[in-house]
């Protein structure tokens, strides 16, 4: 009967003790960064790998939008500008028979200038043949001016066409689905031969290594922590499985707001609390929406 008396009499203290073990500073909920994987290609999906609830890196390709018109496209391209390329004329020799006509009337003229000099050739001679070099070399640089004109065109064409060929080369790219970030596929909005037009969903992902507990505390609480501050967060879906992490401080609201309904201050008098971001190493265990109880290391209590 004395120890039954003994233990009823501890039996409140060792109540009290354990619920002021479990006297948290805050509570929150679980966030993770997450971000819509949108499709920037119209066209239907011909292989999508990515499952929900699969981990990925970064640069990951999940899968790809038809590209079959995207290649004809550019193969077509490619051979327009072989085409456009062979136009081309080599100048120096289309223009070498004329300067080579230039070349031998040269001689021809040096040796009637020796004739005409010497008293022994026709003056007449002399000038119908330099009349002719002078004839041959405005035909030369016409030909050179109008063969360089050609070529100008070609290669204005030419880059046009290569601009045309990047475009589609881009649109290629863009009909891959790559992972932008390492994370876990949390949701799948799209399967296989199924239609997909520019900015349509795809799939969503999440950032599950490295997590964010959005609590609220009191301006009370609120003087005593500051941006950087090492936390402990308690989380887990009873209590036998309630785990401990270290977090730090990553933000801290400049407004107060009233408390939403979901979320249970510590001081259940206050109406206006101050939102706090703490960001925390996530181990596997924590999974989004959970709720998750923090101990500030210098506490207003």
């Amino acid at each position: 009967m004395k120890r039954l008396f003994t233990i009823l009499i501890l039996l409140p203290a060792l109540t009290a003790c354990r619920d002021n073990d479990r006297k948290y500073d805050a509570s929150g909920r679980f966030e993770a960064t997450e971000l819509i994987i949108s499709s920037e290609a119209n066209g239907k999906v011909m292989e999508l790998w990515a499952e929900e609830g699969v981990k990925v890196d970064s640069g990951s390709v999940l899968g790809y939008i038809d590209t079959i018109q995207l290649s004809l496209q550019k193969r077509r391209l490619l051979v327009g500008n072989q085409a456009v390329r062979a136009r081309r004329a080599d100048v120096s020799k289309q223009i070498a028979v004329l300067k080579q006509q230039v070349t031998n009337l040269e001689v021809e003229r040096e040796r009637a200038q020796k004739l005409v000099k010497a008293d022994a050739g026709n003056r007449k001679t002399l000038e119908d043949i330099e009349a002719q070099i002078h004839t041959l070399q405005r035909q030369i640089e016409a030909q050179r001016s109008a063969l360089e004109s050609g070529n100008l065109s070609a290669d204005k064409e030419g880059a046009a066409i290569e601009i045309q060929v990047a475009q589609t080369e881009d649109l290629i790219r863009k009909s891959i689905i790559v992972a932008p970030i390492s994370g876990t596929i949390s949701v799948k909005y799209v399967n296989r031969g199924e239609f997909r037009g520019v900015g349509q969903p795809l799939l969503k992902m999440a950032d599950m290594d490295n997590l964010i507990l959005r609590a609220y505390v009191s301006a009370k609480d609120l003087s005593g922590i500051k941006v950087g501050d090492e936390v402990a967060l308690y989380t887990g879906f009873d209590e036998e499985t309630i785990k401990e992490y270290k977090g730090v401080i990553s933000w801290i609201s400049q407004e107060a707001e009233f408390t939403p309904k979901n979320i249970q201050s510590r001081d259940q008098r206050s109406n206006l609390v101050y939102a706090v971001k703490i960001s925390v190493k996530n181990d596997g265990y924590i999974k989004m929406g959970m709720y998750g109880d923090v101990k500030f290391k210098k506490s207003n209590q």
